[in-house]
């Protein structure tokens, strides 16, 4: 493995060694080609997801790519602001995710990061656009432009909101304060729809494959049962208790597979009534504030130009 390789994460700029096909083996673009690595590999061997200026996407081996800096003296054209890019100082949120940040966590258990990059005029403005997200499988990371993120958050994505409300936070430049300061206008009643909606297909996955193979993915069960709770606290309390409290050895219990599925089950409708119980009750507005997402948007983009 040559040294240029171990500089490929999620926001390097490379270039293709292979002609990139698509479909019916159609030519999309020659050798040589620009793109930028959007998703690493999970393993030693994986492809990585390259996004080229024209939107088109291309999942490329090590073999097959080079780091743009390496060679952009040779290449006429090469705007220096892109090649230099680096992902990490446009990243303005960082928080940690998952059982770490719900108090789940075991000796076994990963480190998920998750958080927001503000795309710099120089990507935003040029032909390549500016990925939607980066994911980066080796340091278990992930990061949305900040457009993106909005927009999710708008939506109650479970995952986005959780982000919000993280009690591990990493980094938080003066953007970020900002979103966090007005994180609740992203809260409403659609928080039922999606939660709750989700947890109610997975379980019903579950117990697809429970008849179908005879197991059950306990580990998803006690994070469906999770959500549940997590969605009528926040309908009822205004804010997304990411942290599982004193509920953390009952959920870890189910992890181990410590409950039989029909108490499982039961648990389940329970939290479901309950959810429709908060929904019923909440002071929390039908839809989120559009109005205040733009205007926190609009002053980022500004500042992302005036740095």
């Amino acid at each position: 493995m040559s040294h240029q390789t171990h500089n490929i994460h999620a926001g390097t700029q490379v270039i293709t060694k292979v002609a990139v096909h698509g479909s019916n083996h159609a030519l999309v673009h020659p050798r040589g080609a620009v793109g930028i690595v959007t998703r690493t590999p999970c393993v030693v061997g994986e492809a990585y997801l390259i996004r080229f200026p024209d939107g088109f996407e291309a999942a490329l081996s090590m073999e097959d790519l080079e780091v743009l800096k390496h060679f952009k003296d040779r290449l006429d054209g090469a705007d220096p602001a892109l090649a230099d890019f680096s992902l990490e100082q446009h990243i303005i949120y960082r928080c940690v995710v998952g059982s770490r940040a719900y108090g789940l966590e075991t000796e076994s258990s990963d480190t998920d990061l998750r958080g927001i990059y503000l795309a710099p005029a120089e990507l935003h403005w040029s032909l390549y656009g500016a990925p939607e997200q980066f994911e980066d499988n080796a340091t278990q990371s992930c990061y949305w432009e900040f457009q993106k993120f909005l927009t999710m958050a708008l939506k109650a994505n479970p995952n986005i909101l959780e982000c919000l409300y993280s009690p591990l936070v990493e980094k938080c430049s003066q953007v970020a304060e900002a979103l966090l300061s007005v994180r609740d206008h992203f809260l409403s009643q659609m928080i039922f729809q999606t939660f709750n909606g989700y947890a109610l297909s997975q379980f019903k996955k579950i117990e697809q494959d429970r008849r179908n193979q005879g197991q059950v993915r306990w580990k998803h069960a006690m994070h469906l049962l999770r959500l549940l709770m997590t969605g009528a606290a926040t309908l009822r309390e205004g804010y997304v208790p990411v942290h599982v409290g004193d509920r953390r050895d009952q959920l870890l219990a189910v992890k181990r597979g410590e409950f039989t599925w029909e108490e499982i089950d039961a648990w389940r409708q329970e939290l479901h009534r309950d959810f429709e119980l908060a929904l019923a009750e909440t002071k929390l507005p039908e839809r989120p504030d559009y109005e205040a997402a733009n205007r926190l948007l609009i002053q980022a983009r500004w500042t992302g130009i005036s740095r």
